[in-house]
């Protein structure tokens, strides 16, 4: 088959990467139509990317113009490249096309039953609450939930997304649950322990930075840590900041957290990212909300011991040891119990980075998951001829 994987910003350039590569393995012809990421393409890009969208906006010029005309023109260049697309497709149809994004929905609605009469639509829904309530503009909320009845067959990665989407209206029959790979091959742990090097125990909370991130939750549970235990360790806070930071930068000053809190406010480069998470004691995720989160993935491929709240992938994943691992949303008091553990017992967080080796080797291959995409594909029309694995992958992988 030739497939199609649309995600215009190129949101979850890894997550669409990897997919890309497991459905080209099992014979078909991928590409990703999205934006220009760099000046000096990748192999990976040379090899997938079609560089289709917002033309023109990746200048230094239009860098410099201020966010809401940036956001604007965004928005009309948006509208011009799915016309586009819509004619390219029509002239070249391929036999699926599927969504992992549609950041503009009061846009993309329009175009979705065009591109239906193309070929077979579907949607990776990887956000099941819309951009977690944080959304780059308001706009974007507009029909974020009501253009998923306009595609053909939705994905999910988690069985709460499912709930979630059975909730607003959406028909079970009309989605797949297929869980999220990893997103590195298993990330090589150091020689010595990251928190050898001045003694202090490494937190990290990586990626972009927004307000479900909770951020703010860590800090305050970072103030309710005897003073002793919290001299042994130090937060890391690495990421492109989505948010106004002044009020974090006041709160650790108010916390008197500065000895224990290092901002590196910066896009990290893919070639750094396993480095960054191979030397981290513990991965901390205190978010508000989440369906799928590819640093998870990062953190089990790395076997690092996490804390993270009980909800969304998190909960799926980490179930099975939530003790000391799962702590309630919002919830700095729970979340500093957990973390004195950690920080206080190294033979405790040795027992943690075990048991996430044993998962990382439970966790779905690319194959796998593209087969089980494949078989997501066969739902979403006639036209696509339902594989004879389908139903062998479908029973045997982790949802």
């Amino acid at each position: 088959m030739k497939i199609a994987l649309i995600d215009p910003s190129l949101f979850t350039w890894p997550y669409d990467l990897k997919l890309a590569k497991g459905l080209t393995d099992i014979g078909h012809a991928t590409s990703i139509v999205g934006r220009q990421l760099g000046q000096k393409p990748s192999i990976d890009e040379e090899r997938f990317l079609d560089r289709h969208f917002y033309p023109g906006l990746q200048s230094r010029f239009f860098k410099k113009l201020p966010r809401n005309v940036q956001l604007g023109l965004k928005g009309l260049s948006h509208a011009e490249s799915m016309a586009r697309l819509i004619r390219r497709f029509r002239r070249t149809p391929p036999d699926v096309i599927h969504f992992q994004w549609a950041p503009l929905a009061i846009v993309d609605s329009q175009f979705i039953p065009q591109f239906r009469r193309v070929a077979p639509t579907v949607l990776t829904v990887h956000d099941s609450n819309p951009f977690n309530n944080n959304p780059s503009s308001r706009i974007q909320r507009i029909g974020a939930l009501g253009i998923l009845q306009r595609f053909d067959h939705l994905i999910v990665h988690t069985i709460v997304a499912r709930d979630r989407l059975l909730r607003v209206g959406i028909p079970d029959e009309k989605i797949s649950v297929i869980a999220h790979g990893l997103l590195t091959d298993h990330i090589d742990r150091p020689t010595d322990e990251p928190s050898a090097r001045d003694g202090r125990v490494q937190i990290l909370l990586f990626g972009k930075i927004k307000p479900y991130k909770g951020v703010d939750v860590m800090f305050r549970a970072l103030a309710l840590l005897p003073r002793e235990v919290r001299a042994h360790c130090l937060v890391k806070i690495v990421g492109w900041p989505e948010m106004p930071m002044e009020p974090l930068f006041a709160m650790v000053k108010d916390l008197q957290l500065e000895e224990q809190v290092e901002f590196d406010l910066r896009f990290v480069p893919e070639d750094e990212v396993a480095s960054l998470v191979a030397r981290a004691d513990v991965l901390a995720f205190p978010y508000r909300d989440i369906d799928a989160s590819g640093v998870l993935m990062l953190a089990i491929a790395a076997g690092r011991p996490i804390v993270a709240s009980n909800l969304g992938t998190f909960s799926e994943w980490l179930g099975d040891q939530a003790e000391g691992t799962l702590v309630p949303p919002d919830d700095p008091v729970e979340l500093s119990r957990s973390l004195e553990r950690l920080i206080s017992n190294q033979d405790y967080r040795g027992a943690k980075s075990r048991r996430m080796l044993d998962l990382r080797d439970s966790v779905p291959t690319w194959t796998s998951i593209a087969r089980l995409t494949e078989a997501a594909y066969a739902k979403a029309g006639g036209r696509v001829r339902a594989p004879a694995s389908a139903d062998h992958v479908l029973q045997g992988s982790r949802n």
